[in-house]
């Protein structure tokens, strides 16, 4: 029972697969077959109260209630964008915070859903909201993949695509992001190439993420082509820098024959002059690659930065298109902006 935790005494079940239901069912003086019902409720109906599950008689129920819980996460708030994204803040066993994000998009006409992995972060980029309230813990392989059983609990909506994009460093806490991937896929019915893994750029992570086989969706976040700037936008840069970095995903690529995703945040007057777009071009010329420019949002009312404008932006574009040879560039639509639920806005401020 790997997955499983202890609450008040209370064995949560969530992340456990059939068998481990089935070893606990009889641990616990109860028929076999009992596993099969509680596993269908729990993945296939995102079901998080014991008494809703009306298959297993009262009795059953208050038998199961004395032993376990369905899962360890507690919601704190949840809060609605005028755009419709919804923003999720949860509380782990011990009362630390996470948050999450669930989005919809008309042309995609699916749900997705952004997700944590950690409690802070020690990647500390200074855009970011997360990097300011340093780095606390990792999730748990459960806590993970729990995010995405309870939204689809509250709202009711089956969530296609998986980013982990939220709180943490992802590679950071790399067996049990890989173990919540598992859950994901196997559980909760989520395929792997609808799954999408963000880093800083952990060079040997890379590498391992690249033996383990999944048609996952890698994405760097790179902000900045000039090791001396990226430095102080994404200090990781310092251990491994740019273009090891970019070495990395060719190989990541070679492996897997999956197309990487080069994250680059606008700021301006800090990574968004033209001579930075076509340093950027340049230097992904020869990488599988989508891009993905990403307007900043607002942190803080003492935020030292400013958002690119929508002028600077679209030069910015036009020059990389060219120095890149062409490769696919989108610029990422806005989302829960007022709600702080947006790129580089999650920070627990409760």
């Amino acid at each position: 029972m790997t997955q499983s935790a202890l609450l008040d005494n209370k064995t949560s079940l969530f992340g456990m697969d059939l068998g481990q239901l089935e070893d606990f069912v009889l641990a616990n003086g109860l028929e076999k077959f009992r596993a099969k019902q509680i596993y269908k409720w729990l993945y296939s109906k995102n079901t998080r109260d014991i008494d809703a599950i009306t298959d297993l008689s009262k009795k059953t129920r208050e038998v199961l209630k004395e032993k376990a819980v369905l899962g360890n996460l507690k919601l704190v708030q949840r809060e609605i964008s005028s755009d419709g994204t919804e923003k999720y803040l949860f509380e782990t066993q011990n009362g630390d915070k996470i948050e999450s994000v669930l989005m919809f998009f008309d042309d995609q006409d699916s749900y997705s859903a952004c997700i944590s992995s950690q409690v802070g972060c020690a990647v500390a980029c200074p855009f970011c909201a997360t990097g300011t309230l340093g780095f606390k813990k990792n999730l748990s392989s459960a806590e993970v993949a729990e995010q995405i059983q309870f939204m689809q609990n509250l709202s009711g909506q089956k969530i296609n695509n998986v980013v982990y994009m939220g709180q943490g460093e992802p590679l950071n806490n790399y067996d049990n992001m890989i173990g919540s991937i598992k859950i994901l896929r196997e559980h909760l019915g989520i395929g792997v190439r609808h799954i999408t893994i963000s880093t800083s750029g952990i060079i040997p992570k890379i590498d391992a993420l690249a033996q383990e086989n999944l048609q996952i969706t890698l994405a760097l976040s790179l902000h900045d082509p000039i090791d001396t700037d990226r430095d102080f936008l994404v200090p990781v840069n310092k251990k491994w820098p740019v273009f090891e970095v970019v070495d990395a995903l060719k190989r990541y690529y070679q492996k897997t024959k999956r197309r990487v995703t080069i994250e680059y945040i606008m700021i301006q007057d800090l990574n968004d002059s033209d001579e930075k777009a076509q340093l950027l071009g340049e230097l992904v010329q020869d990488l599988h690659c989508n891009i993905n420019l990403i307007p900043y949002n607002a942190t803080d009312v003492k935020d030292p930065f400013q958002r690119s404008t929508n002028a600077r932006i679209k030069s910015f574009k036009e020059i990389l298109a060219k120095s890149s040879r062409n490769k696919t560039i989108t610029v990422r639509k806005e989302r829960g902006h007022d709600i702080n639920a947006a790129c580089g806005q999650l920070a627990n401020k409760h």
